[in-house]
């Protein structure tokens, strides 16, 4: 049976690049673009970029956390 194409190494890593490529090619694209800062950082080289990332990370923080407060035991739905 074939593979999916989605699924073959050699397709993961050319959406790899692409995206990295574009994603590198977006902050560039900053460095010609006028920024107006509302607040000061916000106008800063990038600040999408990395804020984005940091977002990221802290809601994969809270998530983890979430989960080891409203976690149950294996067992919780064998007990009757």
């Amino acid at each position: 049976m074939k593979q999916h194409w989605l699924l073959r190494p050699s397709t993961i890593r050319f959406l790899w690049i692409i995206s990295v490529v574009i994603l590198t090619l977006t902050v560039l694209a900053g460095v010609f673009v006028d920024r107006h800062g509302y607040f000061g950082l916000d106008g800063s080289f990038a600040f999408n970029a990395w804020y984005g990332f940091a977002t990221c990370i802290g809601m994969i923080l809270l998530a983890k956390a979430l989960g080891l407060l409203l976690k149950r035991r294996d067992s919780w739905y064998d007990s009757n």
